[in-house]
């Protein structure tokens, strides 16, 4: 663990415990806005307040961070276009929304993609992710610089969803990113795009009938009070990219963007470690709050999927798939 990593796990505790974010970066010469769609006690966000002090340190006080949370400054589709626009400096997004700019970059966020999560380990430090990050900055003009596991996303519902048969016409919200459409689309359901901040509203009134998120931001956005049943579906071992937009990232000297990219390498350590402790204790604490939580045979829903892994809604090619398949072998 690096001394900046150090220095986040406890400023993240902190600023728990006081219930509120950090103090400002004032002090800075200069403050980024980090935009993201997380609650505010969500780790992804209360490790990127955290990244504020590291990064006033690394920079002897020339760069700061604000960080809006919860689609303050507009939902996904909306940061991602800010990049380039110059309107935030830094988001977290999701593979499949920065996909759209380059495709085979989504293939990371695609369903069934990994083994397991060492294999999804394995990728985020191999040769072939560093080649997509490029492809998509040559693309954008925007800089990769981590990636942070999200967690496996898995079915909520007010029924149980034991099998692919299971799913058949449920409508299921699903971000708005084309390919989070192939898990309901292989198994028969009707997926329904809705934006993060209204998924709660949309299961209470029945607009859909599921959702899919990992259990940390299903408890988080208190999907459960509206959900009885969360499926161990585990169809996507998800993450979210870490980017600088291209306007920001060229206007730092060499210094202040090394500075800036360990302190966002650090970040994503920080929100990892924290989700993956959440994923072991969370099963049982939805137990306790009276919600079933069904384990579920995941290789009928595997075959069902891997069969569009390189179909229609692809947008990478085989080499690309097989290079990550091998990842790990």
């Amino acid at each position: 663990m690096t001394r900046i990593t150090k220095t986040l796990a406890f400023l993240t505790t902190a600023a728990v415990a006081l219930g509120a974010a950090l103090p400002a970066s004032a002090q800075a010469e200069r403050v980024l806005k980090f935009a993201h769609v997380y609650e505010t006690a969500e780790p992804y966000h209360t490790c990127a307040v955290a990244a504020n002090d590291a990064l006033m340190t690394a920079t002897d006080n020339r760069l700061g961070i604000e960080v809006f949370p919860a689609s303050t400054l507009g939902k996904e589709s909306d940061i991602n276009e800010g990049l380039s626009l110059g309107t935030v400096d830094i988001i977290y997004t999701g593979q499949l929304f920065a996909g759209r700019y380059y495709g085979p970059l989504a293939i990371g966020g695609a369903p069934f993609m990994f083994r397991d999560y060492a294999h999804w380990d394995a990728y985020r430090n191999s040769d072939l992710f560093n080649e997509l990050t490029q492809g998509y900055a040559d693309a954008t003009g925007n800089h990769v610089t981590s990636l942070t596991y999200y967690g496996q996303r898995h079915v909520t519902s007010n029924k149980p969803i034991l099998t692919p048969a299971d799913m058949d016409g449920l409508k299921i919200r699903v971000p708005n990113a084309p390919l989070y459409m192939m898990f309901p689309k292989a198994t028969g359901a009707n997926p329904t795009p809705i934006a993060f901040a209204e998924v709660y509203l949309a299961l209470q009134q029945g607009t859909v009938d599921a959702q899919e998120n990992p259990l940390p931001t299903i408890q988080a956005k208190k999907f459960y009070e509206v959900q009885s049943n969360i499926n161990l579906t585990g169809h996507i071992t998800d993450a979210l990219l870490t980017i600088v937009g291209g306007p920001t990232w060229t206007s730092l000297s060499e210094e202040d963007q090394a500075a800036l990219e360990q302190v966002l390498d650090d970040t994503a350590t920080c929100a990892t470690e924290q989700v993956i402790e959440a994923e072991n204790n969370l099963k049982q604490w939805f137990i306790d709050e009276g919600v079933t939580v069904n384990e579920v045979d995941r290789g009928p829903f595997i075959e069902a999927v891997k069969a569009m892994h390189n179909g229609d809604m692809a947008t990478w090619d085989q080499a690309t798939y097989d290079r990550l398949q091998a990842i790990g072998q």
